[in-house]
């Protein structure tokens, strides 16, 4: 699949591209006109409780999310830290499923463009296709699936695009520089790059080397880049907006949910978070 590139040389829509890959384009060029990185802030569905899940949906909407990651919980988070870990087994606890993610999903999916991150057994288990549907019936844009291998996702990738979702692919540090650009070039929506080994959570700083990384990433992708793992602050945000096409925040927005005492406390704490990180990401 080809893509046209502004002057700039962020990838925009690629041609005959299905409706996911359409819209995570346009949330990525509509920032870059902006001159600034798309937010991407990550949420766990149904956590800490199915009303204030809904309720952080609809608030990451409000204060200037252009994309939405939102995790659907399970118990074996292989690539999350102690937070988001925590958060999936309280949903669940609590009576999170697919269905109730599919809910979120919809809830907030007119607005912004919704990327699920999902792991390959509940994937599998449901089957790639009919997997595909119910979260394109819901509204969503496209998938992330971090324990999938390049080379066994072929089928997974097939279904996704006949339902018009668009499956996105990791690199991380350690990833060796050819199966990078075999990632890249099967890259649809946009290629996570995971900032730091080991698993999500705050750090104190951005790692070295991961300027290196997205710029060998942005040269082999057609697809925007975007970082992810270790942004706990606005400033964190900002750094990395400034060499990447996108900017994803978990763990510290997962701990204001959790913190927070009511619906309306975590609605304010993860708002005013968003609202500083936009501010920092236009400089």
């Amino acid at each position: 699949m080809s893509a046209r590139r502004d002057r700039d040389g962020l990838a925009l829509t690629p041609v005959s591209a299905p409706a996911g890959e359409a819209r995570i384009a346009e949330a990525f060029k509509a920032a870059r006109e902006e001159d600034r990185a798309a937010l991407m802030p990550y949420m766990m569905a149904g956590f800490p409780d199915r009303e204030t899940s809904m309720a952080i949906a609809a608030a990451y909407a409000d204060s200037g999310a252009d994309l939405v990651e939102l995790g659907v919980p399970f118990s074996d988070p292989l690539a999350d830290g102690p937070v988001i870990h925590a958060a999936a087994t309280a949903a669940l606890e609590a009576g999170a499923t697919l269905g109730s993610a599919l809910e979120v999903c919809r809830s907030v999916s007119d607005r912004v463009p919704v990327v699920f991150m999902a792991y390959a057994n509940m994937v599998l288990a449901q089957g790639a296709a009919e997997f595909a549907r119910s979260a394109a019936a819901a509204g969503a844009a496209g998938a992330i699936v971090p324990d999938l291998p390049l080379d066994e996702a072929a089928e997974v990738r097939e279904a996704f695009g006949e339902a018009g979702l668009a499956l996105v692919p990791l690199v991380a540090p350690t990833t060796p520089s050819e199966r990078r650009a075999r990632i890249c070039a099967a890259a649809r929506g946009f290629v996570y790059v995971v900032s730091t080994v080991g698993t999500t959570g705050e750090r104190d700083e951005v790692p070295a080397g991961l300027a290196e990384l997205v710029a060998a990433t942005r040269a082999e992708a057609e697809v925007p880049v975007a970082v992810g793992f270790g942004i706990g602050t606005p400033e964190q945000a900002a750094q990395v907006g400034r060499i990447a096409d996108g900017v994803i925040v978990g763990s510290r927005l997962v701990r204001a949910a959790g913190e927070a005492t009511s619906p309306e406390a975590a609605v304010d704490a993860v708002s005013e978070f968003l609202s500083e990180t936009r501010v920092a990401l236009a400089g």
